[in-house]
């Protein structure tokens, strides 16, 4: 069996500097959508800003958000 990688990198050339907001969701069985639980996803999936969320601290755009103005990596 392979060991899976723990990371992914993903890079955006050339885009306008604006507010953006980072989603990432991983299809862990690959059937093309996001499977739920009672409330929550039960695969992975992440915002930008967000370390942990929970049904008490849920992202939005605005807590998701960060203005880019500069070259930035997020990790």
């Amino acid at each position: 069996m392979q060991k899976q990688s723990e990371t992914a990198t993903i890079t955006f050339d050339r885009i306008p500097q604006v507010k953006y907001a980072i989603n990432i969701i991983h299809d862990e069985n690959s059937n093309g959508k996001i499977d739920m639980g009672f409330l929550l996803p039960k695969e992975g999936i992440g915002f930008s800003n967000f370390t942990k969320f929970n049904i008490r601290n849920r992202p939005s755009f605005t807590k998701a958000s960060f203005e880019l103005n500069i070259d930035i990596r997020l990790t």
